[in-house]
């Protein structure tokens, strides 16, 4: 278990991660010949959708073998659309590979996934790739990540030269200099520093020993008595360092041109954890409710996490890690989290779109098995002895939705059955039909992610159903308290039911979520009353009082229960609870919450004005504004409904030269 190393490549959109992934595939052997992905030849994007757009869409898994280690891989997407695969990826991984632009440094995106790792307390490398380009600066980068993400980075090989200038790598810790002499990268020259390369080495040793003194009392202490410290104590600070989260080292290089990526796998093997490092995994016993912490080992009983879900040809693949225990074909095994059996058919290693059949998996491991039928993203797979749930991933609120629309009833049920699978696979997706009109709604995280599923119903089903345009997804809460009684009296077949609810809702700090009280003494009243109440006010919530969107960020008091000795029921009670709660909820001040987007341009200083202006008839509000690499930055927020077509406003407005990136911030009232 020390020799494995579970690892994802995380970073912002075009910064460089399946190229890196790509050349690492390659020097370890995995593969014979390196794709690209501007020609769509890379292995890791292997959806047709990824090889025309040049973009990876779904996280793929591989695996690799470096010095004895084995490296499964996890690359994960750039675009914001996308941010539930990296988060499912980060919640069964040992580390990361932290990937930025020498040029652009740290961007929004790499912000996300950057905290989103640090959520998993992953530690992590950094690569500042593409230092082969006119503006990089590694320094910048090195600041940025000091900036942005609050990180300690630790510089261990750093370009020697930059732009059209780069001409190899200076090794801090060997105090050696590589270099690189085109073709494949396979091969470099290691060489000693000549007397002013030497100096430059040595500044940045000094730094290294200063930040690895600071962090690490063991270091020091060595360091003060000998300061020509050895290379494998310096390796051994940096380990424990890294294992802290205390620092990040920093690899640089051009994954393009070949450089500087045998060094990034030398970090992986000598920084980054081994599922012993970690030790264990903390779960929750589903009976007693109470914490129990699974230690790493294979003769334990299993405990498995279920990450993703995907459907080849038909037919269910489940992607897990296995945290303790072991896995084999035709094992029989607990879904704590669907309360069912499920028997494992086959297990396979992943190498991106091709499987290799394995017989069995054992703790630490990450593999697909076929054959499971009821698991979906964030079930734990156990043994029966020890049933344990172990933590799910994370959801996340659609902000755009597509009316879809059949051409004929044949086509309706295929596209029912084709967007049902999808949902399978993705749980950010959602699907629903309007009761007026019978369309097929259809909620994603973007413009971008419901495009891929258009073309995936065209491409892999045939199906070209037409589709209005996207719509902005609303939320809705309370601005006010208000306190209502409701009674429900009614024969429903010749039954009398009755209930009389009162209750108040009244409004919680934003993105703090419902929060249902019972302030009724529950113990006096019969527990399937009180669930049907409960069930009438989550019913109720789905739906809101303004346009019917979801409620949140409300606070439900349920105050008083009054029944009839003959007539009350459970269905008068839900019934009562759930008008009680639509009465409050109107008299409360309703408000819509809108997404609110947060919004980057890179824009050359001539057009800055322009880039404001458009902006401004946006209804964004410019927060922030500052120079980087010769462009100038804007930071907006602004309302999703009035960025549908921004891009092609934006490239109007500034002759094509603006870049711009947009990821969800938040929801919040709509002014």
């Amino acid at each position: 278990m020390e020799k494995l190393r579970n690892i994802g490549i995380i970073a912002h959109i075009d910064a460089g991660k399946t190229t890196l992934t790509e050349r690492i595939l390659y020097y370890t052997g995995r593969i014979h010949r390196m794709g690209e992905v501007h020609e769509g030849t890379a292995t890791m994007d292997y959806m047709p959708e990824e090889q025309e757009r040049g973009i990876t869409i779904t996280s793929a898994c591989t695996s690799c073998d470096w010095r004895d280690n084995r490296i499964n891989i996890i690359d994960t997407p750039g675009h914001v659309d996308f941010t539930i695969e990296v988060e499912r990826a980060l919640r069964v991984l040992d580390g990361a590979v932290g990937v930025f632009c020498g040029v652009s440094g740290v961007e929004p995106q790499s912000e996300t996934v950057w905290r989103q790792s640090e959520r998993y307390k992953v530690p992590k490398l950094a690569f500042i790739n593409k230092m082969d380009r006119l503006g990089a600066d590694f320094d910048a980068a090195l600041q940025a990540m000091r900036d942005k993400l609050a990180a300690n980075p630790l510089p261990v090989v750093v370009p020697r030269g930059a732009g059209a200038e780069l001409s190899g790598l200076f090794d801090i810790i060997r105090q050696k200099v590589l270099v690189y002499e085109g073709g494949d990268g396979e091969f470099f020259d290691v060489l000693e520093p000549t007397p002013e390369e030497a100096e430059v080495i040595a500044s940045w040793r000094e730094q290294l020993f200063d930040v690895l003194s600071e962090v690490d009392d063991e270091f020091m202490e060595a360091y003060l008595a000998n300061p020509e410290v050895d290379e494998q104590l310096i390796l051994s600070a940096i380990r424990r360092a890294t294992l802290s989260r205390s620092v990040v080292p920093v690899f640089s290089g051009s994954a393009l041109k070949n450089i500087g990526v045998q060094p990034v796998l030398d970090g992986i093997c000598n920084f980054l954890p081994s599922p012993k490092d970690i030790g264990f995994i903390r779960g929750m016993n589903p009976g007693e409710h109470s914490k129990i912490d699974i230690p790493f080992d294979h003769k334990d009983p299993l405990a498995a996490l279920v990450f993703k879900v995907t459907m080849e040809s038909g037919r269910k693949m489940v992607l897990m890690r296995l945290y303790a225990g072991s896995l084999g074909e035709g094992d029989t095994v607990f879904n704590v989290t669907q309360n069912e059996d499920e028997r494992v058919a086959r297990l396979f290693h992943m190498h991106a779109g091709h499987r290799e059949k394995l017989e069995r998996a054992y703790a630490g491991d990450i593999v697909a098995a076929a054959g499971v039928r009821f698991a979906s993203t964030g079930d734990t797979l156990a043994d029966k002895s020890r049933p344990v749930l172990l933590e799910s991933i994370s959801r996340y609120k659609s902000v755009i939705s597509l009316a879809l629309e059949p051409r004929n009833s044949e086509e309706n049920d295929k596209m029912q059955e084709a967007l049902g699978r999808y949902l399978l696979e993705d749980p950010t997706l959602e699907l629903e039909t309007d009761e007026d009109t019978g369309q097929v709604i259809l909620s994603g995280m973007g413009e971008l992610h419901l495009e891929v599923i258009l073309d995936r119903l065209r491409r892999e089903y045939k199906l070209e159903p037409r589709s209005g345009k996207p719509q902005v997804v609303y939320l809705e809460t309370v601005s006010a308290s208000a306190r209502k009684l409701a009674e429900f009296d009614r024969e429903l077949g010749d039954v009398p039911h009755y209930g009389c609810v009162t209750l108040s809702v009244e409004p919680r700090e934003r993105n703090k979520g419902i929060d249902v009280i019972f302030e009724v003494d529950t113990q006096a009243w019969p527990s399937d009353i009180v669930t049907a109440v409960q069930e009438g006010v989550e019913d109720g919530l789905k739906s809101g009082v303004l346009k019917g969107f979801p409620v949140v960020d409300t606070r439900v008091r349920i105050v008083e229960f009054k029944g009839r000795e003959k007539s009350q029921s459970p269905v008068g009670f839900r019934m009562a609870a759930a008008m009680a709660l639509k009465d409050a909820l109107s008299a409360a001040s309703p408000v819509l919450l809108e997404p609110i987007m947060k919004v980057e341009v890179s824009v050359p200083e001539e057009f800055v004005g322009d880039v404001i202006g458009l902006l401004g008839a946006k209804g964004a509000k410019v927060d922030n504004m500052f120079d980087h690499a010769g462009h100038k930055i804007v930071q907006a927020l602004a309302p999703l409904r009035s960025l549908f077509g921004f891009t092609t406003d934006l490239r109007s407005a500034t002759q094509g030269r603006a870049g711009m990136m947009m990821q969800f911030h938040t929801f919040d009232i709509l002014d």
